[in-house]
C-alpha cells in the first residue's frame, strides 16, 4: 500500500490552549479561595439586583407584551447531555436543532424558521453574534450553557441590544452569579462514538471582603458519528466580582478551542445508503486507491474578557458600564485534489493536488452605557452600544503534490480586510396606567458602516463601503385579568444589514444585495394555575427584501442567501403543562404556521426536461411565478415531555420532537423538500444525598430511542447540459444530504458539594 507524507510544517498555536498543569494551577486556585473565610458581604436581595442590573435592559419581566421562554440553569444543567445550546433548548416553543455530525461538533438552530444568522444571542448583555457572519457557532464555547445561570429566549423582534437586531428571536444568556456559600462540582461523561464529556467547576462564595471568585473548565472529545467528525473542544471561565454596599465589580474571561473534523460538504443518497457515515470531506485519489486526507479540519480560538460595572445610585436608579474585548483566530485546512495552478495565483500551467488554510484573525471591542429606572408606575432604561470589529481573511497554500514546483514557504493566494463600526442607541420604556394595564415602547436608531476591500479567495477585487441607518421601534400593551393571567399585544420593525458572505456571493455574481426588513405583530394569552399552566400567541412577521436560504453553499459551509422580495410567516404557538399528580406531569408545545414568498420566479421541471431554440432565436422557458414555501421553514414544529418521579430524587423523562415537511430552497420543488421526522429521547437520573449538602448525581440520556433514520438537506442545486446540442439544452436536480445518527447516547455523573 502507498502512503502519502504532507510536509505542511509544524502549527504554532497563537492562542490559549489548555494543558493539565494550567488545570490543575486553577484547581489548586479554587481550593485556596475555597477555604478561605466567607460570608454573605451583602443581603441576598440587593446581590440579586445588583446582579440584575447588567441584565435589565436586554431582560424583560412578564408585564412587558413579548413573547418570552425562561430556562434556569436547574434546566440547563440538567440538559447538558445534550452538549450544545441548540439541542439543550430544542424542546422550546419554535425551535427547530441541527447538526452536521449528530449532536457533537458544529450545531446550530432556527427559531420560527429564522436562521442562526438572524438571532441575536448576547451574554450579559454583549452580543455573542459575530459581527461578519452575524452568527453563533456554539462549538467554538464549548459548555457555554454550562457557564450560564439563567437564559431567556424572546421569539419576534424582542427586545433592542447591541449588534444586529433579532429578525425571529433574541436569546439572552446571563453568566454564572456569585452564590452565598463555597461550592463546586465535577461532572464525567461517555457516549456514542466514543464521546467524552468532562467539566469542573468551584466558587469561593462571596467573603467578608465583598470578593467572589468563579470558574468553570470544560472539555469535549468525539471520534463523531462522520468519517473524519472528530472534535476536540475545550472551554475556560473564570469570574472575579467584587459586591459593595451599591456597587458591584465583575471581570470576566470566557476562552474557548475547538478543533473539528469538516463535516458540512454532505454526500450524495447513493453514497449514504452505501455507508450513512460517509463524509466526503479530505477525499482523493492515489494509484487508484481512495485516500483521505487526515488534517481536514476547522481549527478556532476565542477569547472574551468583559468587564462590568453596575451601581445603585438610589432605589430607583442605577447605571451599568461594559467594556468587552473579543479576539478569535481560526482556519480550515483542506486537500483540494485536481485543482488548478491558477486558481490559487500561481503563473503556472495544469493541474495537481494542493492543501490549503483559509485563516482568519480578528478583534473586537464593545462599550456600553445604560441607565435604569424603576418607580412606583414607570420604568426606564437607555443606554448607547458601540462595536469595533478589525477582521482579516486570507489564504495559504501550505503543500503541493508536484514536486517540481517549489512552494513559496507559506504562499498566500489572497487576503481581504473587514472593517465594522456598529452604534446602537436605544430607549425602553413601561408604563402602568392602572394595576392592570400597561403600555411598552422600544426605540432603537442604529447606525453601521461596514468596509470590505482586497482579494477575494476566487481572486476577485472587492471594494464595499457601505453605510447603514436604521430605527428599529416597537410598542405593546400588556393587560393582567389577574396575578397569573395576561393578555398583551405588540407590533415592531426590524431592520438589519446583510452578512460578509452575503455580499461577498452577490458580488462575485455581480449582483447586489440589500438590507432587509420586518413588521412583526405579535398577540398573546397567559395563564397559570396550581397545576396547571397554558399560553397561546399569534404572530406575523412580514418581510420586505428577506435574506433566506437559496439552498446552496459557499465552500467555507455558510448558506448562500437571496433577497426575496416579499415574505411572510404567520403562525400561532400553544404551550402548556399539567401536574397529572405528585409523580407525574406533561409539557408540550405545538407551533402551526405558514411561511411564504410572494411571486417567487424559478425554473420548474424534472430531469431532463430540456428548453429549445425556436427558428427566430429566441428560446423556450420553464420559469414560473408564483407562490412557495420559505426555505427550511417547516409549517409544524412540536415538543412534548413526560416527566415521572416514581421515587424521591429519581426522575424518567420521555421527550419528543416533532419537525414537519420543509424544503431547502424557496422553489417549493417535492425534489427539494426534506421529510417530517420524529425523535424519542429518554433522560433519567437518579441524585444520592451526602453530608454537608454534598450529592453525586447519575444520569442517562439515550436520544433517538426509536432508532429513526432520517436526514437533512447539505445543499442543492440546478444545473444544465448544453453540449449536446446547440437546440437545446436539459436540465437536471442535485443535492446533497447530512446523514443524522440513530439511537445513542450519553451517561453522566456529577459530584457537587
Amino acid at each position: 500500500m502507498t502512503t502519502q507524507k504532507f510536509d505542511c510544517g509544524r502549527y504554532q498555536h497563537r492562542a490559549t490552549r489548555f494543558y493539565a498543569k494550567q488545570m490543575i494551577a486553577c484547581g489548586a486556585l479554587a481550593v485556596f479561595l475555597l477555604g478561605g473565610a466567607h460570608a454573605f458581604a451583602q443581603t441576598p436581595d440587593s446581590v440579586k439586583t445588583l446582579e440584575e442590573v447588567i441584565v435589565r435592559d436586554v431582560r424583560v419581566s412578564n408585564t412587558a407584551p413579548l413573547t418570552t421562554s425562561n430556562v434556569t440553569h436547574k434546566e440547563l444543567d440538567e440538559a447538558r447531555g445534550a452538549v450544545s445550546i441548540p439541542f439543550m433548548i430544542e424542546t422550546m416553543p419554535s425551535v427547530v436543532a441541527s447538526g452536521e455530525n449528530g449532536t457533537v461538533g458544529a450545531t446550530s438552530l432556527r427559531i420560527r424558521g429564522v436562521d442562526a444568522s438572524r438571532i441575536n444571542v448576547n451574554i450579559n448583555g454583549i452580543t455573542l453574534n459575530d459581527p461578519e457572519s452575524q452568527t453563533v457557532f456554539w462549538y467554538n464555547i464549548p459548555n457555554i450553557g454550562g457557564m450560564t445561570q439563567s437564559m431567556q429566549i424572546q421569539r419576534g423582534v424582542g427586545a433592542s441590544t447591541g449588534g444586529s437586531p433579532a429578525f425571529g428571536a433574541a436569546i439572552n444568556m446571563q453568566t454564572l452569579n456569585a452564590k452565598g456559600s463555597p461550592y463546586g462540582s465535577a461532572d464525567i461523561g461517555f457516549g456514542s462514538w466514543n464521546t467524552r464529556q468532562y467539566s469542573l467547576s468551584a466558587g469561593t462564595g462571596i467573603m467578608k471582603s465583598g470578593l467572589s471568585f468563579d470558574f468553570a473548565y470544560s472539555g469535549l472529545t468525539s471520534d463523531g458519528f462522520l468519517r473524519g467528525g472528530g472534535t476536540d473542544q475545550q472551554s475556560f471561565y473564570g469570574g472575579l466580582s467584587w459586591y459593595g454596599h451599591r456597587t458591584l465589580v465583575k471581570l470576566l474571561a470566557i476562552v474557548g478551542s475547538q478543533t473539528s473534523g469538516i463535516t458540512w460538504d454532505g454526500a450524495d443518497s447513493a453514497k449514504l445508503n452505501a455507508d450513512p457515515t460517509y463524509n466526503p470531506s479530505g477525499e482523493y485519489e492515489m494509484d487508484g486507491k481512495v485516500m483521505y486526507y487526515p488534517k481536514e479540519t476547522d481549527n478556532y480560538w476565542q477569547q472574551h474578557y468583559q468587564l462590568y460595572v453596575s451601581h445603585l445610585l438610589t432605589d430607583q436608579w442605577s447605571i451599568k458600564g461594559v467594556l468587552n474585548f473579543t479576539h478569535g483566530y481560526g482556519y480550515y485546512e483542506q486537500y483540494k485534489a485536481d485543482k488548478k495552478y491558477s486558481k490559487y495565483s500561481i503563473d503556472r500551467g495544469g493541474k495537481t493536488d494542493f492543501v490549503t488554510r483559509k485563516l482568519m484573525n480578528n478583534n473586537s471591542i464593545t462599550a456600553n452605557l445604560a441607565a435604569n429606572y424603576n418607580g412606583e408606575k414607570l420604568t426606564l432604561s437607555f443606554g448607547d452600544n458601540l462595536l469595533y470589529f478589525d477582521g482579516y481573511h486570507y489564504g495559504n497554500v501550505i503543500w503541493v503534490r508536484d514536486t517540481a514546483f517549489q512552494l513559496p514557504k507559506e504562499f498566500e493566494w489572497y487576503r481581504y480586510h473587514g472593517n465594522k463600526t456598529d452604534n446602537s442607541v436605544y430607549a425602553k420604556a413601561n408604563y402602568d396606567f392602572n394595576p392592570n394595564l400597561n403600555a411598552y415602547a422600544d426605540l432603537q436608531l442604529r447606525t453601521v458602516n461596514y468596509k470590505l476591500s482586497g482579494v477575494t479567495d476566487d481572486l476577485k477585487n472587492i471594494n464595499f463601503n457601505e453605510n447603514y441607518l436604521f430605527f428599529n421601534p416597537k410598542a405593546g400593551l400588556n393587560y393582567r385579568f389577574s396575578e397569573n393571567q395576561r393578555a398583551y399585544f405588540v407590533a415592531g420593525i426590524s431592520n438589519r444589514e446583510p452578512t460578509r458572505s452575503d455580499i461577498k456571493d452577490a458580488l462575485a455574481n455581480g449582483d447586489t444585495v440589500k438590507a432587509e426588513t420586518m413588521l412583526d405583530i405579535e398577540l398573546g394569552y397567559q395563564i397559570a394555575k396550581n397545576r396547571w399552566a397554558f399560553k397561546a400567541n399569534l404572530y406575523a412577521m412580514l418581510y420586505k427584501d428577506q435574506l433566506t436560504p437559496n439552498g446552496r453553499l459557499s465552500s467555507s459551509g455558510y448558506s448562500l442567501m437571496e433577497n426575496v422580495e416579499r415574505s411572510y410567516r404567520l403562525g400561532i404557538e400553544l404551550e402548556g403543562g399539567y401536574q397529572i399528580a405528585r409523580w407525574m406531569r406533561l409539557d408540550a408545545n405545538v407551533t402551526l404556521s405558514t411561511n411564504k414568498v410572494l411571486d417567487y420566479t424559478f425554473s420548474n421541471f424534472n430531469d431532463a426536461d430540456s428548453i429549445v431554440k425556436l427558428p427566430d432565436g429566441t428560446w423556450t422557458s420553464l420559469d414560473v411565478k408564483k407562490n412557495t414555501p420559505l426555505a427550511m421553514s417547516p409549517s409544524i414544529i412540536g415538543a412534548a415531555i413526560a416527566t415521572f418521579t416514581p421515587i424521591k430524587d429519581g426522575k424518567i423523562q420521555l421527550i419528543g420532537k416533532y419537525v414537519g415537511k420543509q424544503y431547502a430552497d424557496n422553489t417549493g420543488r417535492e425534489c427539494y423538500a426534506i421529510d417530517p421526522y420524529f425523535l424519542l429521547n429518554l433522560r433519567a437520573s437518579y441524585t444520592w444525598h451526602l453530608q454537608n449538602s454534598n450529592e453525586i448525581e447519575a444520569q442517562l440520556v439515550v436520544n433517538n430511542l426509536l432508532n429513526h433514520k432520517y436526514r437533512l438537506s447539505a445543499w442543492v442545486g440546478d444545473w444544465y447540459d448544453d453540449w449536446s446540442s446547440e437546440t437545446a439544452i436539459s436540465y437536471y436536480h442535485s443535492r446533497g444530504w447530512l446523514q443524522q445518527p440513530g439511537i445513542n447516547f450519553m451517561a453522566r455523573v456529577m459530584y457537587r458539594f
